[in-house]
């Protein structure tokens, strides 16, 4: 049977295949359009105890769906021996993207019948009274708008008897209150009824669907953090990031040979940001066997695209103290003297004005003369301290220009390579 094959049957006979089986109910079927009037949409019952008298009570479901809105489950549980009821609804998706407010304008009576979802994460709220009902303070319901006031006005009422026999002045003002809600009711004089709800899930009835309702305005909103919180939505955790080593903070340490004795010494290298430029590696050895001492400055970066000319002109003793890297490609010039000291015969510094011009400082600081302090880098890596910083300096120019052939040749850069070196690698056959 199962290959479709039909067996032999009596003469004259003849044998019918096997009905196929049902398929499955479709999804749309278990969630029918709420309607009074369909006699198949019958709730579920299920046995279920009691959490008041610990005897069985009966639970009832149906699964319907809101025109124009979503499905939801309604559960109503009742028990025959001591009486207690309780009536929910939830929602029977899932929490939607992004919360809703619907803020309704109650003009007449047939406002009254709106039909309302309020999940438990809702807040109601009626500015007129300053009256709100907090998010889950009460277990979502299936109801009107008329029901929503009866409900609160059922909930204020339960513990009147006992305020009264306990002479509390609240309850007098609460039934003040209460008056106030039963003229909502007959609606005395328009007002607003506002449900916020984080979860996205509540609605209140358009009569006039699909058509636009003037009477409601329906807000979606981005959810906050606290309200995330509160419906139990916890944010994915950002994803580690491996720890870089902070080498800003740290004096690396490696063994090395004097220049001088060429016994064992020790060079401390450390990484260090200098103010509106970049970051520059200090190298200082001290060699213990001969007292040798020297320091070098090395740019923490490559070579600029172009070089750098700084000109400052010297006007006061207190630009001496300006600090001053001078990297090992820089040559320094002061046209007032006739003096320039060519690239690497001091190396890199990083220094002030003052260290580095303290053979010619006598006649600098004195004031006896003013001069021009060019410092020219091809390589773009030095660096005089701007003063005015973030402003511009009146006395300091820095020029930034395109190399010439042979100060490209003198960083070696005319025979490197830099594009299109992948097609060399490529093995030989």
């Amino acid at each position: 049977a199962a290959s479709g094959a039909v067996e032999p049957g009596p003469p004259g006979a003849a044998v019918a295949p096997s009905p196929a089986p049902a398929p499955p109910p479709a999804p749309d079927h278990l969630f029918r359009p709420i309607s009074a009037e369909d006699e198949e949409q019958q709730p579920t019952e299920i046995e279920s105890l009691c959490m008041n008298c610990y005897c069985n009570g009966m639970t009832r479901l149906l699964l319907t769906k809101i025109p124009f809105f979503r499905e939801i489950i309604v559960s109503s549980f009742s028990c025959e021996h001591c009486g207690w009821n309780n009536t929910e609804i939830q929602s029977a998706g899932r929490i939607q993207d992004q919360g809703v407010r619907y803020t309704l304008s109650v003009r007449a009576l047939e406002d009254m019948n709106r039909e309302v979802v309020k999940t438990d994460s809702a807040a109601t709220r009626i500015p007129e009274l300053d009256f709100e009902i907090p998010a889950f303070s009460q277990k979502g319901a299936l109801t009107t708008v008329e029901g929503l006031i009866t409900r609160a006005i059922s909930g204020l009422e339960q513990d009147q008897p006992a305020r009264r026999a306990n002479k509390d002045a609240t309850a007098e003002r609460i039934d003040e209150f209460i008056v106030k809600l039963k003229e909502l009711k007959q609606v005395a004089s328009p007002f607003t009824l506002i449900i916020d709800d984080p979860s996205g899930n509540s609605f209140v009835e358009n009569p006039h669907a699909p058509q636009k309702d003037d009477a409601l305005v329906i807000t979606y909103y981005n959810r906050t953090r606290q309200q995330e919180e509160m419906l139990g939505l916890q944010e994915e955790a950002p994803a580690e990031k491996p720890e870089e080593e902070d080498l800003r903070n740290e004096v690396l340490q490696f063994n090395t040979n004097c220049p001088e004795c060429n016994a064992p010494a020790q060079t401390n290298m450390k990484l260090v940001q200098i103010p509106h430029f970049k970051e520059v590696i200090i190298m200082a050895t001290n060699c213990e066997n001969c007292g040798h001492r020297t320091n070098e400055v090395k740019s923490g970066g490559a070579v600029e695209p172009l070089g750098t000319r700084i000109t400052l002109h010297i006007t006061d003793a207190s630009d001496m103290t300006r600090d001053l890297l001078k990297s090992e490609t820089c040559s320094v010039e002061i046209p007032e003297l006739e003096f320039e000291l060519g690239m690497a015969v001091l190396g890199g510094k990083f220094t002030t004005l003052e260290g580095l011009l303290k053979d010619i400082r006598e006649l600098i600081i004195e004031g006896n003369m003013k001069a021009h302090f060019i410092m020219d880098d091809p390589a773009g890596n030095s660096y005089l301290q701007n003063v005015y910083a973030p402003e511009d300096d009146p006395e300091m120019k820095v020029e930034r220009y395109k190399r010439t052939f042979d100060q490209n040749e003198e960083l070696g850069l005319n025979d490197m390579k830099t594009e299109g070196y992948e097609a060399g690698l490529a093995p030989q056959r």
